[in-house]
């Protein structure tokens, strides 16, 4: 199985992002790749929504697998898109 080296929240976030900016989704631009790499981050707070809701796994897939992993797997997600914090 591949593993990802983005972190999923990123990767939502750049989806949505791509789904509005680009002309191949819902957007204007031919050419997106420079402005979803420069506005992903304003999709963050909706890509988190989204890992939110997706920590409660539905019927089928807690029936294809084990729905405390997949929760654990969700929240690890979750913990690792929040910022940092600098204590001084």
């Amino acid at each position: 199985m591949d593993v990802s080296t983005t972190p999923v929240a990123e990767r939502i976030a750049r989806v949505l992002a791509g789904q509005r900016i680009s002309a191949n989704a819902g957007g204007d631009a031919e050419s997106a790749g420079d402005r979803v790499d420069s506005a992903w981050r304003d999709y963050l707070p909706d890509a988190l929504a989204v890992l939110r809701t997706l920590r409660e796994p539905d019927r089928t897939m807690a029936a294809a697998g084990d729905p405390a992993i997949w929760e654990r797997m969700v929240l690890a997600a979750i913990e690792e898109s929040k910022p940092e914090r600098v204590v001084l």
